[in-house]
């Protein structure tokens, strides 16, 4: 299994997978163009146990449980959980927050833009110029020997945190469900109305987590990887798995309905072009700069990296500040204070990315 998903055909058909489950997500649910948003659930999940009163957004999504889960497994199976941690968390824990600030500027986290593209929605084209644009920033800094610094092993303990949090939320879920479309059920919130009051069925969401959590484990899937290496190495190894990603889910999309071409009125989404860009450009250097994007965090969490662990639980605060001090995009456009915070977010990225370097 090793073997064929670190090849390119392997890469090419955790793409394929992932472009054909998020569409059917949302066929089961899910927000429009948003079967599959790692930014835009973590956001949902900091609303559930309380971080953000934003009652529109708030839902313990199983997807993201799942990926943490399945990368688990995958890593004992394969003998590939390796606990470590120690490369400057602190750092990582403020690239995590920014770069949601990011995805919630432009509303939408790597996959979510491509998905959003294979749905018709043209604004996605600035947020994709945008990401790619802040990785380019963050390659000029790993030219200048910019580095976090090494990890260290560590106890099993350390690496088993993020999935025992997973559990610990999954718990929560079948402890306080929704009931009678309540907003709260004990000490989770849920959405009654808005994206956060969409989802597909438990089970279902779950299923679909475990199962990208073990092949993207196992492939090293990550969309700020495909396009670093095409940038930095002219490898295109990576790349193939985010073309196979959106080809399917442009098929997919087409199959059950789900395009809609143009700029206005998509879901859960807004025309402001240059904050588009701008959102995440610094998604993007956060992406870069932190060594992975959303996604590909989850699944290093799980399969025992602490640091990645930390950006994790950067990105799930940081949602919280999204919407408590009015950061957040919405339809209309970007909140009161979500342009001061892009250019703070550049400005701490520029500070961590020309100080923050290997010595010789």
């Amino acid at each position: 299994m090793k073997n064929f998903f670190s090849s390119k055909q392997g890469i090419i058909a955790v793409g394929l997978a992932i472009g054909v489950l998020a569409p059917l997500l949302q066929f089961w649910g899910n927000p429009g163009n948003m079967g599959i948003c790692v930014a835009c659930f973590e956001r949902d999940m900091a609303g559930a146990v309380g971080l953000h009163r934003a009652a529109i957004v708030q839902y313990m999504r199983p997807e993201i449980i799942g990926f943490v889960l399945g990368s688990l497994l995958a890593a004992f199976f394969a003998k590939d959980f390796r606990p470590r941690a120690g490369s400057a968390p602190i750092a990582r824990f403020i690239l995590g927050a920014f770069a949601m600030i990011g995805a919630l500027v432009f509303l939408g986290c790597p996959w979510r833009a491509i998905l959003r593209l294979a749905g018709g929605d043209l604004s996605a084209i600035f947020g994709i110029l945008g990401l790619v644009a802040g990785i380019w920033i963050g390659t000029i800094f790993f030219r200048k020997g910019y580095n976090l610094g090494r990890s260290q092993k560590t106890h099993a303990s350390v690496g088993l945190i993020m999935p025992l949090v997973m559990l610990g939320f999954f718990a929560l879920m079948l402890l306080y469900p929704q009931i009678d479309k309540e907003p709260q059920s004990g000490v989770l919130f849920y959405s009654v109305q808005g994206p956060g009051s969409m989802h597909a069925p438990l089970l279902a969401s779950l299923a679909v987590g475990l199962l990208v959590g073990v092949i993207a484990q196992r492939s090293r899937f990550c969309t700020m990887g495909a396009f670093r290496d095409v940038i930095l190495f002219k490898q295109s190894h990576l790349l193939l798995g985010v073309i196979a990603l959106f080809v399917a889910a442009v098929v997919v999309n087409a199959l059950l309905g789900q395009v809609k071409i143009g700029f206005e009125g998509q879901p859960v989404a807004h025309t402001q072009q240059v904050w588009n860009f701008a959102g995440m450009l610094l998604a993007g250097l956060c992406f870069a700069l932190a060594g992975g994007c959303p996604g590909r965090q989850l699944f290093l969490s799980g399969e025992g990296d602490g640091d990645a662990a930390v950006f994790v639980f950067g990105m799930i605060v940081g949602a919280g500040f999204a919407h408590n001090f009015g950061l957040a995009s919405s339809p209309q456009g970007v909140g009161p204070h979500g342009i001061a915070a892009v250019f703070i977010g550049l400005a701490v990225c520029l500070y961590f990315g020309l100080t923050m370097r290997a010595k010789a």
